[in-house]
Protein backbone atom coordinates (compact mmCIF):
# COMPACT_ATOMS: atom_id res chain seq x y z
CA UNK A 1 0.00 0.00 0.00
CA UNK A 2 1.32 3.37 -0.88
CA UNK A 3 1.23 4.50 3.14
CA UNK A 4 3.08 1.50 3.90
CA UNK A 5 6.34 2.44 6.35
CA UNK A 6 9.43 0.49 6.60
CA UNK A 7 11.80 0.60 9.47
CA UNK A 8 15.43 0.65 9.51
CA UNK A 9 19.14 1.49 10.72
CA UNK A 10 21.99 3.27 9.76
CA UNK A 11 24.81 0.90 10.18
CA UNK A 12 26.80 3.01 12.09
CA UNK A 13 24.56 2.23 14.61
CA UNK A 14 24.98 -1.64 14.48
CA UNK A 15 27.10 -2.14 17.30
CA UNK A 16 27.27 -2.24 21.30
CA UNK A 17 29.23 0.24 23.38
CA UNK A 18 31.39 2.64 21.47
CA UNK A 19 34.72 0.87 22.93
CA UNK A 20 33.82 -2.24 21.31
CA UNK A 21 35.22 -2.84 17.77
CA UNK A 22 32.79 -2.18 15.05
CA UNK A 23 31.73 -5.76 13.61
CA UNK A 24 32.37 -6.91 10.24
CA UNK A 25 29.69 -5.65 7.59
CA UNK A 26 27.87 -8.95 7.02
CA UNK A 27 28.25 -9.73 11.03
CA UNK A 28 26.15 -6.64 11.09
CA UNK A 29 23.97 -7.86 8.16
CA UNK A 30 23.17 -10.70 10.23
CA UNK A 31 22.71 -9.08 13.55
CA UNK A 32 19.73 -6.33 12.11
CA UNK A 33 18.47 -9.69 10.42
CA UNK A 34 18.53 -11.67 13.76
CA UNK A 35 16.69 -8.40 15.56
CA UNK A 36 13.41 -9.47 13.63
CA UNK A 37 12.49 -5.61 13.77
CA UNK A 38 14.33 -4.03 10.72
CA UNK A 39 13.19 -4.12 7.32
CA UNK A 40 15.93 -2.68 5.91
CA UNK A 41 19.46 -0.99 6.48
CA UNK A 42 20.99 2.32 5.68
CA UNK A 43 24.50 3.24 4.32
CA UNK A 44 26.31 4.36 1.31
CA UNK A 45 29.51 2.40 1.95
CA UNK A 46 32.83 3.52 1.13
CA UNK A 47 34.38 1.79 -2.28
CA UNK A 48 36.33 -0.84 -0.65
CA UNK A 49 33.00 -1.76 1.29
CA UNK A 50 31.25 -2.34 -1.29
CA UNK A 51 30.90 -5.63 -2.56
CA UNK A 52 30.61 -7.19 1.28
CA UNK A 53 27.26 -4.61 1.33
CA UNK A 54 25.89 -6.32 -1.71
CA UNK A 55 26.99 -9.88 -0.03
CA UNK A 56 25.53 -8.96 3.34
CA UNK A 57 22.41 -7.70 1.91
CA UNK A 58 21.94 -10.59 -0.38
CA UNK A 59 22.41 -12.99 2.34
CA UNK A 60 19.75 -11.76 4.87
CA UNK A 61 17.69 -10.66 2.38
CA UNK A 62 17.80 -6.79 3.57
CA UNK A 63 17.56 -4.06 1.22
CA UNK A 64 19.87 -0.66 1.06
CA UNK A 65 17.31 1.04 0.87
CA UNK A 66 18.72 4.31 1.97
CA UNK A 67 22.39 5.87 1.98
CA UNK A 68 23.88 9.84 2.59
CA UNK A 69 26.83 11.60 3.13
CA UNK A 70 28.02 15.28 3.38
CA UNK A 71 29.34 17.54 0.76
CA UNK A 72 31.11 20.89 0.86
CA UNK A 73 29.65 23.41 -2.57
CA UNK A 74 32.29 24.50 -4.87
CA UNK A 75 34.22 21.03 -4.43
CA UNK A 76 32.27 17.67 -3.65
CA UNK A 77 29.75 17.96 -6.90
CA UNK A 78 31.68 15.01 -8.81
CA UNK A 79 31.31 12.91 -5.23
CA UNK A 80 27.50 13.47 -4.66
CA UNK A 81 27.09 12.21 -8.43
CA UNK A 82 29.14 8.90 -7.27
CA UNK A 83 27.33 8.41 -4.52
CA UNK A 84 24.05 8.76 -5.59
CA UNK A 85 24.65 6.27 -8.90
CA UNK A 86 26.38 4.18 -6.25
CA UNK A 87 23.03 4.32 -4.24
CA UNK A 88 20.80 3.49 -6.98
CA UNK A 89 23.34 0.43 -7.91
CA UNK A 90 22.78 -0.67 -4.12
CA UNK A 91 18.79 -0.44 -4.71
CA UNK A 92 18.38 2.94 -2.63
CA UNK A 93 15.31 4.68 -2.94
CA UNK A 94 16.87 8.07 -1.38
CA UNK A 95 19.97 9.53 -0.60
CA UNK A 96 20.68 11.61 2.69
CA UNK A 97 22.23 14.75 1.39
CA UNK A 98 23.94 17.32 4.26
CA UNK A 99 25.44 20.59 2.65
CA UNK A 100 28.34 21.84 4.30
CA UNK A 101 27.84 25.40 5.92
CA UNK A 102 30.72 26.42 3.92
CA UNK A 103 31.47 26.72 0.33
CA UNK A 104 34.82 25.69 -0.18
CA UNK A 105 36.21 28.90 -0.93
CA UNK A 106 35.00 29.99 2.81
CA UNK A 107 32.09 31.84 2.93
CA UNK A 108 28.67 30.68 4.30
CA UNK A 109 26.60 29.46 1.50
CA UNK A 110 23.92 31.61 0.50
CA UNK A 111 20.17 30.38 -0.36
CA UNK A 112 20.52 30.92 -3.86
CA UNK A 113 23.47 28.28 -3.99
CA UNK A 114 21.63 26.17 -2.05
CA UNK A 115 19.05 26.21 -4.54
CA UNK A 116 21.13 25.95 -7.17
CA UNK A 117 22.43 22.72 -5.58
CA UNK A 118 19.27 21.32 -4.58
CA UNK A 119 18.28 21.49 -8.27
CA UNK A 120 20.96 19.87 -9.65
CA UNK A 121 21.09 17.03 -7.35
CA UNK A 122 17.49 16.65 -7.94
CA UNK A 123 18.37 16.20 -11.86
CA UNK A 124 20.57 13.85 -10.59
CA UNK A 125 18.14 11.54 -8.68
CA UNK A 126 15.91 11.61 -11.85
CA UNK A 127 18.25 10.27 -13.71
CA UNK A 128 19.77 7.80 -11.84
CA UNK A 129 16.38 6.71 -9.27
CA UNK A 130 18.01 7.31 -6.41
CA UNK A 131 16.67 10.72 -4.96
CA UNK A 132 18.95 13.16 -2.66
CA UNK A 133 17.08 14.42 0.44
CA UNK A 134 18.48 17.72 1.94
CA UNK A 135 18.92 17.17 5.72
CA UNK A 136 18.02 19.51 9.09
CA UNK A 137 21.27 18.66 10.72
CA UNK A 138 23.70 20.77 12.74
CA UNK A 139 26.93 22.11 11.41
CA UNK A 140 25.45 22.68 8.07
CA UNK A 141 23.43 25.50 6.03
CA UNK A 142 20.09 23.91 7.57
CA UNK A 143 21.33 24.54 11.20
CA UNK A 144 19.39 27.67 10.66
CA UNK A 145 15.75 26.18 10.56
CA UNK A 146 14.09 29.25 9.30
CA UNK A 147 16.49 28.95 5.82
CA UNK A 148 15.21 25.49 4.69
CA UNK A 149 11.56 26.93 4.21
CA UNK A 150 13.38 29.72 2.69
CA UNK A 151 14.86 27.21 0.38
CA UNK A 152 11.73 24.70 0.02
CA UNK A 153 9.79 27.32 -1.81
CA UNK A 154 12.61 29.10 -3.71
CA UNK A 155 12.93 25.04 -5.37
CA UNK A 156 9.13 24.83 -5.56
CA UNK A 157 8.81 28.33 -7.62
CA UNK A 158 10.84 26.62 -10.00
CA UNK A 159 8.48 23.96 -10.55
CA UNK A 160 10.59 21.21 -8.90
CA UNK A 161 9.30 19.08 -5.59
CA UNK A 162 11.32 19.57 -2.73
CA UNK A 163 12.68 16.76 -0.94
CA UNK A 164 14.32 16.57 2.61
CA UNK A 165 15.44 14.36 5.25
CA UNK A 166 14.08 15.27 9.11
CA UNK A 167 16.17 14.41 11.78
CA UNK A 168 14.15 16.47 14.16
CA UNK A 169 16.76 15.53 17.47
CA UNK A 170 18.67 18.39 16.25
CA UNK A 171 15.48 20.82 16.90
CA UNK A 172 14.88 19.01 19.88
CA UNK A 173 18.26 19.41 21.62
CA UNK A 174 17.59 23.58 21.19
CA UNK A 175 14.46 23.95 23.36
CA UNK A 176 15.33 25.04 26.71
CA UNK A 177 19.00 25.00 25.60
CA UNK A 178 20.50 28.79 25.98
CA UNK A 179 24.06 27.78 24.89
CA UNK A 180 22.54 26.32 21.53
CA UNK A 181 20.36 28.33 20.96
CA UNK A 182 22.89 31.54 20.71
CA UNK A 183 24.10 29.94 17.13
CA UNK A 184 22.17 31.82 14.08
CA UNK A 185 20.33 33.59 16.89
CA UNK A 186 17.71 31.08 17.10
CA UNK A 187 16.83 32.57 20.75
CA UNK A 188 15.74 35.83 19.11
CA UNK A 189 13.70 34.03 16.51
CA UNK A 190 12.53 32.11 19.34
CA UNK A 191 11.81 35.32 21.46
CA UNK A 192 10.01 37.06 18.26
CA UNK A 193 8.06 34.08 17.71
CA UNK A 194 9.76 33.72 14.02
CA UNK A 195 10.97 30.57 15.06
CA UNK A 196 8.89 27.63 17.25
CA UNK A 197 10.95 24.43 18.37
CA UNK A 198 8.48 22.84 20.84
CA UNK A 199 6.67 20.48 18.28
CA UNK A 200 3.53 20.45 21.75
CA UNK A 201 2.67 24.29 20.05
CA UNK A 202 1.05 25.47 16.80
CA UNK A 203 3.01 26.54 13.97
CA UNK A 204 6.26 24.84 15.34
CA UNK A 205 9.11 24.33 12.23
CA UNK A 206 9.09 20.16 12.80
CA UNK A 207 4.97 20.41 11.62
CA UNK A 208 5.65 23.31 9.09
CA UNK A 209 8.62 21.23 7.19
CA UNK A 210 5.99 18.27 7.80
CA UNK A 211 2.77 19.55 6.64
CA UNK A 212 4.66 21.15 3.72
CA UNK A 213 5.20 17.43 2.17
CA UNK A 214 8.81 18.36 2.45
CA UNK A 215 9.81 15.06 3.91
CA UNK A 216 10.81 12.14 2.16
CA UNK A 217 13.50 10.27 4.70
CA UNK A 218 13.46 10.56 8.45
CA UNK A 219 16.59 10.04 11.00
CA UNK A 220 15.33 8.67 14.03
CA UNK A 221 17.66 9.84 17.28
CA UNK A 222 16.01 10.12 20.65
CA UNK A 223 17.06 13.75 22.01
CA UNK A 224 15.59 15.80 24.85
CA UNK A 225 14.99 19.65 25.56
CA UNK A 226 18.33 20.81 26.35
CA UNK A 227 20.45 17.20 26.42
CA UNK A 228 22.85 16.79 28.60
CA UNK A 229 26.55 17.44 26.81
CA UNK A 230 28.22 14.67 25.92
CA UNK A 231 31.10 15.41 28.18
CA UNK A 232 32.09 11.65 27.60
CA UNK A 233 33.78 12.60 24.12
CA UNK A 234 35.87 15.34 22.84
CA UNK A 235 36.24 16.89 19.32
CA UNK A 236 39.59 17.61 18.23
CA UNK A 237 40.08 21.53 19.80
CA UNK A 238 39.30 19.69 22.75
CA UNK A 239 35.02 20.65 23.31
CA UNK A 240 33.16 18.19 24.52
CA UNK A 241 29.99 16.91 22.51
CA UNK A 242 27.50 18.97 21.43
CA UNK A 243 24.70 16.26 22.92
CA UNK A 244 22.07 15.65 20.66
CA UNK A 245 21.33 11.60 21.39
CA UNK A 246 19.28 10.45 24.93
CA UNK A 247 18.92 6.40 25.36
CA UNK A 248 15.57 6.10 24.05
CA UNK A 249 15.20 3.04 26.70
CA UNK A 250 16.67 3.08 30.53
CA UNK A 251 20.63 2.43 30.21
CA UNK A 252 22.11 -0.01 32.46
CA UNK A 253 23.16 1.95 36.28
CA UNK A 254 26.77 3.82 34.90
CA UNK A 255 25.75 3.09 31.46
CA UNK A 256 24.45 7.00 31.08
CA UNK A 257 26.60 10.06 32.02
CA UNK A 258 23.51 12.24 33.11
CA UNK A 259 20.23 11.19 35.22
CA UNK A 260 17.97 9.40 32.45
CA UNK A 261 14.10 10.19 33.17
CA UNK A 262 12.05 8.94 30.28
CA UNK A 263 9.09 11.74 30.57
CA UNK A 264 11.95 14.00 28.80
CA UNK A 265 11.61 11.92 25.37
CA UNK A 266 8.19 13.15 24.78
CA UNK A 267 8.86 16.02 22.79
CA UNK A 268 11.00 14.31 20.63
CA UNK A 269 8.39 11.64 20.50
CA UNK A 270 5.71 14.04 18.91
CA UNK A 271 7.68 14.74 16.45
CA UNK A 272 7.61 11.26 15.09
CA UNK A 273 3.82 11.15 15.84
CA UNK A 274 3.41 14.64 13.77
CA UNK A 275 5.47 12.81 11.12
CA UNK A 276 3.07 9.67 11.50
CA UNK A 277 -0.05 11.77 11.27
CA UNK A 278 0.54 13.22 8.35
CA UNK A 279 1.91 10.17 6.75
CA UNK A 280 -1.34 8.04 7.59
CA UNK A 281 -3.49 10.54 5.61
CA UNK A 282 -1.20 12.10 3.13
CA UNK A 283 -3.06 11.17 -0.46
CA UNK A 284 1.00 11.43 -2.19
CA UNK A 285 2.19 8.90 0.77
CA UNK A 286 5.83 10.77 -0.09
CA UNK A 287 7.45 9.14 3.04
CA UNK A 288 8.88 5.54 2.43
CA UNK A 289 11.01 4.69 5.39
CA UNK A 290 12.78 6.03 8.92
CA UNK A 291 16.22 5.05 9.56
CA UNK A 292 17.42 4.77 13.31
CA UNK A 293 20.42 6.82 13.92
CA UNK A 294 22.09 6.09 17.05
CA UNK A 295 25.53 6.81 16.58
CA UNK A 296 29.07 7.00 18.25
CA UNK A 297 30.11 10.42 17.23
CA UNK A 298 30.90 12.78 19.84
CA UNK A 299 27.93 15.13 19.29
CA UNK A 300 26.01 11.93 19.54
CA UNK A 301 27.05 9.03 21.55
CA UNK A 302 30.92 8.96 21.58
CA UNK A 303 32.61 7.53 24.82
CA UNK A 304 28.73 5.67 25.76
CA UNK A 305 28.61 2.30 27.53
CA UNK A 306 25.13 1.40 26.70
CA UNK A 307 24.18 -0.53 23.43
CA UNK A 308 23.53 1.28 20.39
CA UNK A 309 22.28 -1.32 18.85
CA UNK A 310 19.64 -2.38 21.80
CA UNK A 311 18.61 1.19 21.84
CA UNK A 312 17.89 1.29 18.34
CA UNK A 313 15.59 -1.66 18.45
CA UNK A 314 13.76 -0.33 21.33
CA UNK A 315 13.07 2.88 19.27
CA UNK A 316 11.92 0.80 16.42
CA UNK A 317 9.54 -1.15 18.71
CA UNK A 318 8.04 1.99 19.84
CA UNK A 319 7.57 3.62 16.55
CA UNK A 320 6.15 0.06 15.24
CA UNK A 321 3.48 0.19 17.93
CA UNK A 322 2.96 4.22 17.53
CA UNK A 323 2.79 3.24 13.25
CA UNK A 324 0.01 0.58 13.90
CA UNK A 325 -2.13 2.53 16.57
CA UNK A 326 -2.05 5.91 14.07
CA UNK A 327 -3.03 4.04 11.32
CA UNK A 328 -5.72 2.14 12.94
CA UNK A 329 -7.02 5.66 13.94
CA UNK A 330 -6.42 7.22 10.54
Amino acid sequence: MANDLLFGIQTNGIKHADADPMPDVRTRFRMVKEAEVFDYVDKTPDPDQVEDFKAGSAETGLPIRAGGWFYELGGDEGLLERNVKLGAELGSLVHNTQIKLRHADGHVVTDDEVMAAYLDAAELGDRYGCMPCFEVHVNMWSEDFPRVATVARMVEARGVEFNMTLDHSHVIFKIDNPHEQKIFGTDAKVASGELVLNPFRPGNVIEEWVTSGWVKHCHARAAIPNNPKNTLAHHPDGSVGRGIQYPFKRPKPGEYHAEWDETLLEPWKEGIRILMRHHASDPKAKLGQISTEFIPNPDYGGGCTYSLFEQAIACVGWMRETWAEIRAGA
